[in-house]
């Protein structure tokens, strides 16, 4: 049983960054992915970042470039997102989720394990 267990969120002003962390545990394969996402209020769910073969989603928005980036340590499983000079458009909750079996990354709703989420707020 997968399970995923995110952490590091929380209220930021604009300018400061913030790292999440995707704790990811059940997963048997030596090959998965960690994706992650965001949902803001009103709108869909949106690929940000992967840990696997390709970093970028085909929808993932620009305004990340140069600022949100995605590592990943083997000897916890746990992967991270770093997210630098947050603005208040970046406010959402944000999920990690796990695709196992392979190191694609697929489209949201080809993952096998979703994390509860964890909320940003950025606001002066």
């Amino acid at each position: 049983h997968v399970q995923l267990v995110e952490s590091g969120g929380g209220l930021v002003q604009p300018g400061e960054s913030l790292r999440l962390s995707c704790a990811a545990s059940g997963i048997s394969s030596d090959y998965y992915a960690i994706g992650w996402f965001l949902q803001a209020p009103g709108k869909e769910r949106e690929g940000l970042l992967c840990s696997g073969k390709t970093r970028y989603y085909s929808d993932s928005p620009e305004s990340i470039y140069g600022r949100f980036t995605v590592s990943r340590d083997n000897s916890k499983t746990t992967v991270y997102l770093q997210m630098n000079n947050l603005k208040p458009e970046d406010t959402a909750v944000y999920y990690c989720a796990a695709h196992w079996g392979s190191q694609a990354c697929p489209t949201k709703y080809n993952y096998g394990a979703w994390g509860q989420g964890t909320q940003v707020t950025v606001s002066s």
